[in-house]
């Protein structure tokens, strides 16, 4: 053999191996040369009959854009001569931060605003979207992103954090675009659809992850929250009646009026609400708090989420820092002032702003904030080793994360010793801080949970047109004095009015109707596809979820229950009615809001099957097209910083395989392309026999990593397709290479086991460089020749 295809598998194959299975190495090549131009006719003229629609995979963040390094080949090369067409679109942090400022970069440096693309593609039918999770950047993350990206020579203006003009405040309003949750209201153009595929439960039960015991008695592990004055006990809701317009202004105790949002465009039958959070009664709660914790012996620790909640949440984190380290932050006021230091950052930040001073002012500051610890409670840590504590950085420690995370150690966290301790789990606002602590209750009552014998809790979310709480960033707002803030309509009506005080927390939230509609149609349509009972968690005393409830009424009207079990009961109790299903190994779906959908999708799998990276979510868009979400990356920064200190990525992509399993059968439905379906099928078989051999990502060095995953879900797919008998040109195609996938495991293996144990360069963080990182993630030259030269 001379040339072509069948010289490279000779050659490159064959010589490696002259064993017993040489015989059936030549076969390979000689099967390739022979199919090489029926596969060329096919992909020529056959194919080209066939309808397709475009899958969009999405370049994000940290581990799992590593990941898609070393899976994304495999996908281009299986598709080949299918009609399945993949593409990809860049909407990680660095990327939107280069879009939103491409007149201010060279021609090459600049990246296409994919973020708008893609939310535009979400409103049509066509819509086929992969979504990787994504940073939801805080001002720290947002500042080292820019960092980074000047040190490459891109020319990005540095973030203004107090902009004293209005070129600053316009700055600062652009980069309002990237922080926090910047993507997820743009594509989520449906509701949520989320559950843990059926192989995927059967798996965690079969090979239960372990999970610490509770304590007997004796824990003092508790969530506390806000009795009054928080933004549950504050909200307001009224439901419009016809189309119109609003403006959001504050009105100062002598009258004077200050417009703080000049239009809010309102549709028929749209939701609107307000809350405020009273800042003088969440300082005096954090006081409380951090006393109780002190005389209980327990850590303190403050769960919120400021990444999603952009706005209200630093300010609120910024508040608890305050606090606790009030002895010397209020001693150093003016200091800390003029050097920028900001408490909604985190006490890293103010930290950080210290070496702007001189050695003796710093020593001085830093010896009064370490004073502070002697009469306080032990912080939790987010890493003990590092002394970074759970009021470092805001976007640490993320509620639905981290909550989960107590919960599995036995009500506990770790403490500065880097043992494991009881902690009281502040989380302030009462929306939605009952549930967790029924959770508690349920497992000081009968102990840990079995993941070997629990059942499901799948989640109806409704998030749709950013709906709700995540939609308030635009109309969140400082009070800026004692007064009044109201939500006045086009013909001067006061719609809704809140009483603020100087810095309390204004926000104004939208649901409209259409996603209100679907979202109760989805439950109905889950609970029948099912036979699973489908609860509506809902509080009639909560001023949104009264209004929510009316519609949920009226649409439940227009569908048949017959044989249905639906409930609507308000979320304590919602919790409750699920522990006890859960216990009994029944399953629920949870027809829920959308931060409780953020939540719950995040706890019951985090407790079912070890993480929540392994669920299914499907989101149904309202126009048609659908979203395939591939799982939550709270972990992927550790995972990151793992692989380049030891050069082993632990992150788990079984939700991005799942995730392709629906949208490759998308394509062969809407697009008419029998090869997709049978792409589809064969992918699921493979990810069965996947987790069957476990398959899936270590967390120690020098076994199978993220990598070696990659190439184990690439062989059985192959086998699988070589085993079908519905596709001849597939069959006679993935033969050969799952023989030579086969053939060559012992070398695969230990070329990428070879590529561990030693600190890995990709050139970056939020930025890496795209040549390093596709040297690091595919290190087998071997796997690397069989996927190239399919």
């Amino acid at each position: 053999m001379t040339g072509g295809r069948g010289s490279w598998y000779a050659s490159g194959i064959l010589v490696q191996y002259q064993t017993s299975r040489a015989r059936v190495l030549q076969w390979v090549a000689h099967v390739i040369l022979r199919i090489q131009f029926e596969t060329a006719f096919a992909a020529a003229f056959s194919l080209r009959s066939l309808p397709y629609m475009k899958l969009t995979w999405t370049k994000t963040d940290e581990a799992p854009a590593l990941a898609s390094y070393a899976l994304l080949p495999v996908l281009q090369a299986y598709f080949k001569g299918t009609g399945v067409e993949l593409e990809t679109a860049d909407i990680s942090l660095a990327g939107r931060i280069v879009a939103t400022f491409s007149e201010h970069l060279r021609q090459d440096q600049q990246i296409p605003d994919e973020l708008t693309r893609l939310g535009n593609l979400a409103k049509k039918p066509e819509a086929n979207i992969v979504k990787l999770p994504n940073i939801s950047a805080s001002i720290p993350q947002l500042r080292d992103a820019i960092a980074e990206l000047q040190g490459k020579g891109y020319d990005i203006p540095d973030y203004p954090d107090a902009p004293s003009s209005e070129e600053e405040r316009a700055l600062q309003a652009r980069f309002a675009g990237v922080l926090g949750s910047a993507v997820n209201p743009v594509l989520r153009e449906g509701n949520s659809d989320r559950r843990a595929a059926g192989a995927v439960k059967a798996f965690a039960r079969k090979h239960p992850h372990k999970m610490k015991p509770w304590p007997n008695s004796g824990s003092v592990t508790r969530v506390a929250h806000m009795s009054d004055s928080d933004f549950f006990g504050s909200e307001k809701s009224v439901t419009v009646d016809s189309a119109t317009g609003a403006r959001i202004e504050f009105v100062d105790s002598a009258g004077a009026v200050k417009v703080l949002k000049q239009r809010i465009p309102l549709s028929k039958g749209e939701i609107v609400d307000c809350a405020v959070m009273n800042v003088a009664t969440l300082r005096r709660f954090y006081a409380e708090q951090i006393a109780a914790a002190k005389a209980d012996h327990a850590l303190f620790s403050l769960h919120l989420k400021c990444t999603m909640m952009k706005v209200s949440d630093p300010i609120m984190f910024g508040h608890c820092v305050a606090e606790f380290f009030a002895d010397a932050l209020q001693k150093h006021a003016g200091v800390l002032a003029r050097i920028g230091a900001d408490v909604n950052n985190g006490l890293a930040d103010v930290l950080s702003k210290l070496d702007q001073l001189p050695a003796e002012k710093k020593a001085e500051i830093e010896a009064d904030i370490a004073a502070c610890y002697q009469d306080r409670p032990g912080l939790a840590m987010v890493d003990s080793r590092k002394g970074r504590t759970n009021l470092h950085v805001p976007s640490d420690v993320i509620i639905d994360a981290s909550m989960p995370v107590v919960i599995r150690d036995g009500g506990r966290m770790w403490n500065k010793q880097d043992e494991l301790q009881d902690t009281v789990a502040v989380i302030p606002d009462r929306c939605y801080a009952t549930i967790y602590q029924v959770v508690i209750e349920d497992c000081k009552q009968n102990g840990q949970f079995n993941p070997a014998t629990m059942g499901s809790v799948s989640n109806v979310g409704l998030m749709a047109q950013k709906a709700e709480e995540y939609g308030s960033h635009d109309k969140t707002f400082v009070a800026p004095g004692n007064g009044t803030i109201r939500i006045v309509e086009d013909d001067g009506k006061t719609l809704l009015e809140q009483s603020v005080e100087r810095g309390d927390i204004f926000r104004a939230c939208q649901t409209k109707d259409e996603p209100v509609r679907d979202w109760v149609k989805l439950g109905v349509a889950r609970a029948r596809a099912t036979g699973t009972p489908a609860v509506f968690w809902l509080d009639p005393d909560r001023g949104h979820d009264a209004q929510i409830l009316q519609k949920v009424n009226t649409y439940l009207a227009d569908h048949d229950l017959s044989s249905l079990e639906i409930k609507i009961l308000k979320p304590v109790d919602a919790m409750k009615f699920s522990l006890e299903r859960v216990r009994r190994g029944e399953d629920t779906i949870s027809v829920t809001g959308n931060v409780l959908r953020d939540y719950l999708t995040d706890l019951f799998p985090i407790l079912e099957l070890g993480t929540s990276a392994r669920m299914l979510s499907i989101v149904p868009l309202l126009q048609g097209g659908q979203l395939f979400e591939t799982g939550a990356g709270g972990s992927a920064p550790k995972h990151v910083q793992q692989l380049v200190k030891e050069g082993h990525l632990r992150w788990d992509s079984l939700g991005e395989y799942c995730a392709l399993v629906p949208s490759l059968e998308l394509m062969a439905t809407k697009g008419g392309n029998p090869r997709a379906s049978l792409l589809s099928k064969t992918l699921d078989q493979a990810i069965g026999q996947y987790l069957e051999d476990a398959r899936y990502p270590s967390q120690k060095v020098n076994e199978i990593d993220n990598r070696g995953s990659t190439y184990y879900l690439a062989l059985a797919w192959a086998k699988a397709l070589a085993a079908q008998d519905e596709d001849r040109d597939l069959k006679q195609r993935f033969t050969p290479v799952a023989a030579a996938l086969a053939v060559a495991e012992s070398k695969i293996t230990q070329e990428l086991l070879a590529a561990q144990g030693k600190p890995v360069d990709i050139g970056g963080y939020y930025f890496p460089d795209e040549g390093k990182c596709v040297a690091a993630m595919r290190p087998s030259a071997t796997l690397n020749a069989i996927v190239d030269r399919m």
